[in-house]
C-alpha cells in the first residue's frame, strides 16, 4: 500500500485551494471591469506559493536583484510636483506627464508590509509598473498593458502577470477576435523587449529621475520602444519630445 507524505499532501491541497481561489478572483475581476482591488487580491493570492518563491529566486539571480532584496530597497514615493519640473524628455518628467495626463493615482497599488522577500518584490513590481510603461513606451490601454505584463512575466516569472497575460490573450482570442491581431503584436513586442533588455524590476529608477529617457533606454538595451505604435504611449499623452 502506498503511503502518502502528509506534508506533501497538505501542500498539494493548499495549491488546489489557491487555484480555486484564482478562478474565483478572475471571475470577479472580469465582472468588475478590471478593478484595481481585484487585481491586488489576485496578486496577493500568490504570496507564499511555490511559484512566487521561484519568482523571488529568479529575481535574486539577476544583476542587482540580490542586493535590493537584502536591503529591502525603499518603496517608490514619487514627488509628482518636483518630477514635473524636470526637463522635458527625462524619465521623471515623462512619468509625471503620464500620471497627470491620464489622471492615474500614483499610489494605486495596495499598501503592503515588506517584511518578507516575496512581499517586498510584489510591492516593488506594483509600485514601478507605470515606470515600465514609460521606459518601454507602451500605452495603458489593453494591448499596451498586456505588453508590459508579459515583459515582467517573462523576465522574472511574476505569477500573477503570467496568469493575467494568458487569460487576457485567451479571452481576447475567444470573445473579441477582431482585437487579437493588435494585442498579439503588442505582446510580441513586450516579449522581444523582455529578452533584449536588462531586468526592469531590478532598476533603481529613483536614482535617475533626471536622466533623459533615451539614455535610460540605451543603458537598459531597450532599442525598439513602443511609443509610436498603435498600442504606444504617444497616442495617449503626446509624442516624446527631443527623443
Amino acid at each position: 500500500m502506498r503511503v502518502v507524505d502528509p506534508i506533501f499532501a497538505m501542500a498539494r491541497f493548499q495549491e488546489l485551494l489557491r487555484t480555486a481561489n484564482n478562478l474565483r478572483l478572475l471571475a470577479e475581476l472580469a465582472r468588475s471591469g478590471g478593478e484595481m482591488s481585484k487585481i491586488a487580491d489576485l496578486v496577493d493570492n500568490y504570496l507564499g506559493s511555490p511559484l512566487m518563491q521561484a519568482c523571488v529566486e529568479r529575481f535574486r539571480a539577476v544583476p542587482g536583484g540580490a542586493q535590493m532584496l537584502e536591503e529591502r530597497y525603499p518603496p517608490l514615493q514619487p514627488d509628482l510636483e518636483a518630477l514635473s519640473q524636470l526637463p522635458v524628455g527625462t524619465l521623471g518628467q515623462r512619468y509625471a506627464q503620464l500620471i497627470r495626463t491620464l489622471d492615474h493615482d500614483p499610489d494605486f497599488f495596495r499598501p503592503r508590509d515588506i517584511d518578507t522577500e516575496e512581499r517586498w518584490l510584489t510591492q516593488r513590481i506594483a509600485s514601478t509598473h507605470d515606470i515600465h510603461h514609460v521606459v518601454c513606451g507602451f500605452g495603458t490601454e489593453v494591448p499596451g498593458e498586456m505588453g508590459v505584463l508579459w515583459l515582467t512575466a517573462l523576465q522574472i516569472g511574476f505569477p500573477p502577470y503570467v496568469l493575467l497575460g494568458n487569460v487576457g490573450q485567451l479571452a481576447t482570442f475567444r470573445l473579441h477576435n477582431e482585437r487579437f491581431p493588435l494585442l498579439s503584436q503588442a505582446v510580441a513586442q513586450g516579449a522581444a523587449l523582455a529578452r533584449m533588455a536588462s531586468c526592469l524590476a531590478a532598476v533603481r529608477w529613483e536614482e535617475g529621475w533626471q536622466k533623459p529617457l533615451h539614455q535610460w533606454r540605451q543603458e537598459l538595451g531597450i532599442m525598439d520602444p513602443a511609443d509610436g505604435e498603435p498600442w504606444g504611449l504617444d497616442r495617449q499623452i503626446g509624442a516624446l519630445s527631443g527623443q
